[in-house]
C-alpha cells in the first residue's frame, strides 16, 4: 500500500506549493532586472539572468509533480515519481547554464570595464528581492524534506543558490563602489558562477542516484530493519532486504521465511503485520513480502533478521 488517509491533501499541497514557486520567481526575477537597469551592475545582470532560470525550473517542478501525482495506470504499474526525479535533473542542468551565462557576462565585463550607477538604491531593491529568495528557499527545502518531494526539494536549494549569488552580487558592489575597483565587480560574479555549477552538479548527480534505483538512505535502512524485528513474531527470518526510492514513495522488498506447516492464513496475517508497522515508520512506502518455506531460512547469512 501506498496512500494514506491524507495523501490527496497532501499532493494538493505540494500542487499548490509549486505553482506558488512560479508566482514568486517572476516577482523575484521582475525586482532584480530593475535593480539592474537602476545600476547597469554586470553582477546584478547576472542576478537578473539566473531568475529567468527560476522561472522556468520552477515551471517544470510544478508539471512534474503534476505527473508525479497521478496514479498508478496500466503503462505505469509503479506510479509516475520518477518524474520528479527528471525535473531535478532538469533544474540542476538549468542551474549549471545559468552558471555559463554568468561567466560569459562577467568576462566581457572584465575586458569592458564600466561604472555602477546609483549604487544604494539598486542594492536596496535588489535585498528585497533576495529576502524574498531567502524565505521561499527555505520553506521549499524543509516542505520538500517534510513531503518528500525531490522536485521542491531541488527547487529550494535552486532557490538558495540564487540567495547566496545575491549576496556576493552585495558584497561586490559595496567593494567596487568603496574601493573605485569596478573590476569586482565581474570578479565576484564569477566566484558566484563557480559556487552555482557546484551546487548544479550536486543536485543533478543525487537524482541521477535516485534514478538508478538508489537504496533508501542509511538511516531510513535502519528504521526499515526495526521495524520488521518488531513485528515478525510467528516468521522464522526475514532475509534479502532491498530498498529504493522514487520521489517520496519509498520501495521496500524482502524474503519472510515461515514455518512450513503454517497455514496461509495465519502467514498472511503476519505479512499484514509487517507491512503495517512499515508504512507507519516511513510514510508512504509500499512494501512487497515473499513467503518462503523453513527450509530457505539463511539464519547464518549477513543482512538476515532472525525472529
Amino acid at each position: 500500500m501506498t496512500a494514506t488517509a491524507n495523501e490527496p491533501s497532501l499532493k494538493r499541497r505540494i500542487r499548490t506549493v509549486a505553482a506558488m514557486s512560479i508566482a514568486v520567481a517572476l516577482v523575484v526575477m521582475a525586482v532584480k532586472y530593475i535593480a539592474y537597469l537602476v545600476t547597469g551592475s554586470v553582477a546584478l545582470y547576472s542576478d537578473a539572468l539566473e531568475s529567468i532560470v527560476n522561472v522556468a525550473a520552477g515551471i517544470a517542478a510544478w508539471a512534474a509533480i503534476r505527473v508525479a501525482n497521478k496514479p498508478a495506470d496500466q503503462n505505469h504499474p509503479y506510479g509516475h515519481e520518477k518524474a520528479e526525479l527528471l525535473s531535478a535533473v532538469f533544474e540542476g542542468s538549468l542551474i549549471i547554464v545559468a552558471a555559463v551565462f554568468i561567466v560569459l557576462e562577467a568576462g566581457h565585463a572584465l575586458l569592458h570595464p564600466r561604472g555602477i550607477e546609483q549604487p544604494v538604491v539598486g542594492l536596496l531593491i535588489n535585498g528585497f528581492a533576495t529576502a524574498i529568495n531567502c524565505g521561499w528557499s527555505l520553506y521549499l527545502i524543509r516542505q520538500g524534506k517534510v513531503w518528500r518531494s525531490p522536485a521542491l526539494t531541488a527547487d529550494g536549494w535552486h532557490l538558495m543558490t540564487d540567495v547566496w549569488t545575491s549576496v556576493g552580487v552585495f558584497a561586490g558592489i559595496v567593494l567596487a563602489v568603496l574601493t573605485g575597483w569596478t573590476v569586482l565587480d565581474p570578479i565576484l560574479a564569477l566566484l558566484v558562477a563557480a559556487n552555482i555549477l557546484y551546487m548544479g552538479y550536486r543536485i543533478v548527480m543525487q537524482s541521477i542516484s535516485a534514478l538508478m534505483d538508489e537504496a533508501a538512505p542509511d538511516d531510513m535502512q535502519s528504521r526499515i530493519h526495526e521495524a520488521i524485528s518488531r513485528s515478525g513474531a510467528g516468521a522464522i527470518e526475514a532475509h534479502d532486504i532491498r530498498t529504493r526510492h522514487a520521489g517520496r514513495v519509498v520501495f521496500i522488498e524482502f524474503h519472510l521465511v515461515v514455518p512450513g506447516g503454517m497455514t496461509v492464513a495465519d502467514a498472511h496475517d503476519i505479512c499484514d503485520r509487517l507491512e503495517a508497522e512499515l508504512e507507519a515508520e516511513i510514510e508512504g512506502s509500499d512494501v512487497v513480502i515473499h513467503l518462503e518455506p523453513d527450509h530457505k531460512a539463511k539464519k547464518q547469512a549477513a543482512g538476515v533478521i532472525g525472529f
